[in-house]
């Protein structure tokens, strides 16, 4: 019973988006069009808006327990940073835009998504993403778990998109393992080094999302949907200002032990090597080994 309360919950979440969104989103868009604000304005309305929305029909329709396992610091400047998460449902996107403020903070920059541009086929996606100013990047459709094919020639055009971004004062949200993780709760899907390429190109520090339990209610694969297996979401944000990494292998490393543990458990490794990899000394530990 508790399960199919759940289901309709959800459907009817995602039904109240759809009416609301176009509606939050009219306003800035309308204003832009009339030439009262600026585009960078009508942007950081829309994002605004559309978290608002989230936030609060998760809150009249609280068809799932949402833990944000941190508290948002206390940051005076916020610096422009490239925040990367795993991937595990097309849930994940409400869930973050309803927890935003209280996983970051009101202080913290906006964030500008990485996504797939096939997403624009769902009007609702397409309307969000466009109005919010989120980045397109070009790839060849796939099923979950597939390889990914990306355009270089799209690359180029998002790495030029996110540095007009951080001088418009957004930060940049990637999802390092490019599509939906069919297995969440094995391991993540192989992760691309994107988020290490435009953190060095643009010398800003990367800093970690992680979410576990999306899938219980949207799974990635066909055959299991909407079968809600559970009600309980978990989602951390790491502390400190993150890092600038040395490599992308480091990147991927990090990534991989410290997300990757979070995404398939719901659980963080242990403090001393949480805190061994969040600050580079494991790393350096892994590369030191490998050399003896």
């Amino acid at each position: 019973m508790s399960a199919t309360l759940s289901k309709i919950g959800l459907v009817a979440f995602i039904a109240s988006m759809c009416l609301a969104l176009p509606i939050a989103l009219f306003p800035p868009y309308l204003l832009h069009r009339l030439k009262m604000i600026s585009q960078v304005k009508q942007q950081n309305m829309a994002l605004t808006n559309g978290q608002f929305c989230a936030r609060w029909l998760l809150r009249l329709i609280p068809f799932c327990n949402v833990s944000c396992l941190s508290s948002p610091e206390k940051e005076i400047d916020p610096q422009p940073s490239v925040w990367v998460c795993n991937h595990t449902s097309a849930l994940d996107i409400f869930i973050l835009l309803a927890k935003d403020f209280q996983m970051r903070g009101r202080k913290k920059r906006p964030i500008k998504i990485i996504y797939w541009k096939g997403l624009e086929d769902n009007p609702i996606t397409k309307l969000l993403f466009t109005q919010c100013g989120f980045i397109p990047v070009q790839m060849e459709a796939n099923a979950a778990g597939e390889n990914n094919s990306y355009s270089m020639k799209s690359f180029k055009k998002l790495l030029k998109m996110s540095k007009q971004a951080f001088e418009e004062g957004f930060d940049i949200g990637i999802l390092p393992e490019g599509q939906l993780n069919p297995h969440p709760e094995e391991k993540l899907l192989p992760c691309f080094s994107g988020a290490f390429t435009l953190a060095k190109m643009s010398r800003r520090p990367i800093r970690f999302f992680a979410l576990h339990g999306t899938h219980r209610l949207w799974h990635a694969r066909e055959d299991i949907g909407m079968t809600v297996t559970g009600r309980d979401i978990a989602i951390r944000v790491y502390p400190g200002e993150g890092r600038k990494f040395g490599s992308s292998d480091e990147f991927l490393a990090t990534f991989e032990a410290v997300v990757g543990k979070f995404a398939t458990t719901g659980k963080d490794l242990d403090d001393d090597e949480l805190n061994a990899w969040l600050d580079g000394s494991k790393w350096e530990e892994e590369m030191k080994i490998a050399d003896e």
